[in-house]
């Protein structure tokens, strides 16, 4: 796996604008896909986090295109995140469950409760498409 990490600069002229969003880059190569890490700044200059996977595909006609799939995370939802990213990355090393069970269990922290929710009830948002009207 092939890391690389960028600090973006302010640039005189017409790129200081797009050049101020993007304050740090992560770029992490891992295996078909490369993930982003991207350190952004809102006007008001509070930093966000865009995590993108990037996957190369073969389109119509052979052409190469990128399938790329974003993640907007702001700084008060870090801690929650991280926690939850934690817990499952610790589960998936720890589990006994065995591939395909179709069974998501969920835990809820605060109320200690355990609830089991089955894969057919979870639908595949595309995310690209809200806004539009």
């Amino acid at each position: 796996m092939e890391e690389e990490t960028g600090f973006k600069d302010d640039l005189n002229g017409s790129e200081e604008k797009n050049q101020k969003e993007e304050i740090f880059t992560k770029i992490v190569r891992a295996g078909k896909r490369t993930y982003f890490f991207d350190v952004k700044a809102t006007r008001k200059e509070d930093y966000y986090l865009t995590i993108t996977e990037s996957k190369k595909r073969l389109g119509k006609e052979g052409k190469i295109f990128y399938e790329k799939h974003k993640i907007f995370l702001y700084k008060e939802d870090f801690e929650k995140f991280t926690e939850g990213l934690k817990d499952a990355v610790t589960y998936i090393d720890n589990s006994n469950n065995f591939p395909g069970s179709g069974e998501t269990v969920l835990e809820n922290k605060t109320e200690a409760v355990s609830e089991t929710l089955t894969a057919g009830e979870f639908t595949n948002i595309d995310f690209d498409d809200l806004g539009k009207k």
